[in-house]
């Protein structure tokens, strides 16, 4: 029986030999981050040392790091009315692109009326014009925008965005979750005040991210209250097994980054050349920057969750670009922010790569794919006659 091929990293990805390791070695500590004694101070020691890994890779100070839950909780946190640089006036209101994560679409502890919505164009990245035109007029804002984009990898005009927020004497928060670890980031580069991360998209545990913050900013609010933990922002015991794993995963990550994405890349070239001998595929945001790593594809009479199912079955994990709710499948929201109908958005299926990927992972996929292409595609054309 062959193996199954994992083609769904932008998910989630494996666990890293080295983060497993340095949990293991981080359960078998007994002291409380927190503690003065000398259990304590080994455990400090470990969160620290990832504190430090986190803050070196995106060319902040490791006093600026916040650990938390997850990205999710790291979005949350970062969208807070009153955030503020020196004697700046603080936002009051907070902007969104229109194809954030559910997270960041939520628009945290901003009022409903306080949010607004930037549209971006037909290549899935953000429109400068209508991001200009949402902070010509009215208070301070703060401007979410993701580097990388989950569905289509497209990678955003960030430093672009961020002239524009702060000529408007506003802060941009940047959800670098899906770019961190395939892209070098750094926050001063990116015109960042805030950056979102998490573990478990770089080869670290589940259940672990962080909020870095700009030199200078002034806030955010805790969620959690209790403790002075991670200097006042976020109250509780830190999860030091997470965030050692977290920081050994970082460390990893960052080895050979570069090369990692050139080779990422051509396979991506590979896939998607193979995808495209079926007539009719279409790559979304293939004409705009983005990530090495990704590609979602549809054709004319596909529906994705058939399609996912089928790899599936094939032995390939592979995701959808469709989100169920209640039960209901729904069109991609990405998908309809950039304007594609949805007769093409319900048969998006999203292709991620990572570093254990190999050529014939992906030819083993194509092969699957032309099988499946001339089942589908003809069920689908049929169904829509």
């Amino acid at each position: 029986m062959l193996d199954r091929v994992y083609l769904d990293w932008n998910a989630t990805t494996p666990l890293r030999p080295e983060a497993r390791q340095a949990m293991a070695a981080a359960w078998d500590l007994s002291g409380n981050p927190s503690s003065v004694h000398a259990e304590g101070r080994m455990a400090r020691r470990l969160v620290e040392d990832a504190r430090a890994a986190v803050a070196g890779a995106l060319g902040a100070l490791p006093r600026d790091v916040v650990f938390t839950s997850g990205g999710t909780e790291a979005n949350a946190l970062a969208l807070t009315p009153g955030l503020r640089r020196g004697s700046a006036p603080p936002v009051q209101r907070l902007a969104v692109s229109a194809i954030e994560h559910a997270s960041v679409l939520a628009g945290g502890r901003f009022l409903r009326e306080a949010i607004s919505m930037v549209g971006v164009t037909r290549t899935g990245l953000l429109d400068l014009d209508r991001l200009h035109a949402a902070l010509a007029d009215g208070p301070p804002a703060l401007v979410s925008i993701m580097l990388a984009n989950n569905e289509t990898g497209a990678i955003q005009p960030i430093p672009e965005a961020a002239e524009i927020i702060h000529a408007a004497d506003g802060l941009l928060h940047v959800d670098a979750v899906q770019a961190f670890g395939k892209i070098p980031l750094d926050i001063s580069v990116m015109g960042a005040d805030l950056v979102t991360l998490s573990a478990h998209k770089i080869g670290g545990p589940k259940g672990v991210g962080a909020l870095v913050l700009a030199e200078g900013l002034l806030g955010p609010d805790p969620l959690l209250r209790g403790g002075g933990q991670e200097r006042g922002h976020r109250a509780g015991t830190e999860n030091v097994a997470g965030i050692a794993g977290f920081g050994a995963a970082l460390r990893a990550a960052m080895t050979g980054l570069e090369r990692d994405a050139i080779r990422l890349e051509s396979l991506r070239d590979r896939l998607e050349s193979g995808l495209r001998q079926i007539p009719g595929v279409i790559v979304f945001s293939d004409d705009a920057p983005r990530l090495p790593n990704t590609t979602l594809f549809t054709a004319p009479g596909l529906k994705a969750e058939t399609a996912v199912i089928g790899f599936d079955l094939a032995g390939i994990a592979v995701s959808s670009g469709s989100a169920c709710s209640s039960g209901k499948v729904q069109p991609s929201h990405v998908l309809e922010a950039m304007g594609t109908g949805p007769e093409l958005a319900k048969g998006a299926v999203r292709l991620s790569l990572g570093w254990s990927t190999s050529t014939a992972d992906i030819d083993r996929c194509l092969q699957a794919w032309r099988k499946l292409a001339g089942t589908l595609l003809n069920q689908g054309r049929r169904n829509t006659a």
